[in-house]
Order: structure tokens, then C-alpha cells, then sequence
């Protein structure tokens, strides 16, 4: 059930205004071995997705569910080598490095429910037409701040108990990389649908990351 990373090689959009905001992470979807385009040259990679709230900012996106938090997300290559983008970030976030032995084999589903600072930039579009938000830095909480408790519930995806009714709670464009991802097409050849569960998992104070 674990999503291991190893160090072996028509609506309008509002982007988040740029900043430093308090944040959790609640979301962690193996999106699985997919096929990505990269200067030209296409590569399988391992990818996850992870999202975070930001309790702080309040908006209300549908009338009927009233004020939610605002959420934004990062695609990462699941490695945790010693160049990966995912070490590095989550170096930055824990504020120290992995050593060899944690390297070699860390869940991070453990992710979820803690706490962060995530400093929020702006990107434009390639036609100039639209302005993008995403997650230029992330750090520990300050001594002294504390992030909100979390609002979201915790969503954990993953092929090892593969939920399909689960599954199709997702949005399209998600869904649409990962029924072209090698774990996904052996889960649906295997029939490894479970039934469908939500996470229960209680927010982790900051004085007790896991990792």
C-alpha cells in the first residue's frame, strides 16, 4: 500500500496571487510509468502527484460546498537519487538531506497531513494569454507559526490496492495519464479492484514530521 521513492537510478482561472503561505499536503496519487516528452527525447518515468491545501486561503469555488481552501500540486519523478528533483524538494522541506540508508526506500505517503511554507510564483503561459501558479520553494514551518489544522480529507492513490470506483473520482486529465501508465493497464488485466475507502488519517502536528 506504500508508494515507495528509492534512490535507484470552460471556468475562468484565478491563479493563487504569489507569496509565501502556510500549507499540508493531502493528496498523494501515483499517477504510475508513463511516457513523457523531454527536450525532444520521450522517456518512461515514475511519476507521482502531490497536492497541497492551504488553509489560510478561503474561496468558495461551488456555492453548495461554501468556502475551501485553495490547493496546488507537483508532478515528480519518484526517485529519491541523489540528483532527483523530489530528494532535493523534500530536502528543502524537511531541511536536511536523506541519508544513504533512508534514501534507499522511503514511503511518502508519509507526506500527508504535514505541515509546510510554500512560496507560490507565477508563470506565463507560452501564448502570453494566461498566468499559472506554482510552487517555487517549500521549507520547514517557522519556529513559532502553525499551520491550521487540515481541511481537505486525505486522498491516497495507488496501484498496489487498486480502487477503481476510487479511481473515477479523479479529474479527467488525471485519469487520462494514468490508463496509459504501465501499472495501471496490469492492475485492469489483473482485476486488482478493491473496495472503495477514504483515508483516515489524522493531521501531523509540526513538531512531528515523519520524515
Amino acid at each position: 500500500m506504500a508508494i515507495i521513492a528509492t534512490s535507484n537510478g470552460g471556468t475562468s482561472y484565478e491563479p493563487i496571487p504569489s507569496g509565501s503561505y502556510p500549507a499540508r499536503c493531502y493528496s498523494m496519487i501515483h499517477l504510475g510509468t508513463i511516457e513523457e516528452n523531454i527536450l525532444g527525447t520521450v522517456k518512461k518515468l515514475n511519476k507521482v502527484r502531490i497536492t497541497w491545501e492551504l488553509p489560510t486561503e478561503l474561496k468558495v469555488f461551488k456555492e453548495e460546498n461554501g468556502e475551501q481552501p485553495h490547493v496546488i500540486s507537483k508532478e515528480f519523478t519518484l526517485s529519491l537519487h541523489e540528483k532527483a528533483t523530489l530528494r532535493n524538494f523534500l530536502k528543502n522541506w524537511r531541511g536536511k538531506d536523506f541519508t544513504d540508508d533512508e534514501a534507499k526506500s522511503f514511503d511518502i505517503e508519509k507526506l500527508v497531513g504535514a505541515p509546510c511554507m510554500i512560496n507560490i510564483t507565477h508563470k506565463q503561459s507560452k501564448d502570453g494569454t494566461k498566468t499559472y501558479a506554482e510552487i517555487g520553494s517549500i521549507s520547514p514551518m517557522p519556529k513559532g507559526l502553525v499551520c491550521p489544522n487540515q481541511i481537505n480529507q486525505s486522498f491516497i492513490f495507488t496501484y498496489d490496492d487498486f480502487d477503481l470506483q476510487k479511481f473515477n473520482t479523479l479529474p479527467d486529465y488525471i485519469k487520462n495519464k494514468m490508463i496509459n501508465s504501465d501499472e495501471f493497464k496490469l492492475a485492469v488485466t489483473n482485476g486488482q479492484e478493491h473496495e472503495s475507502h477514504e483515508s483516515k488519517a489524522e493531521p501531523i502536528s509540526e513538531d512531528d514530521l515523519p520524515f
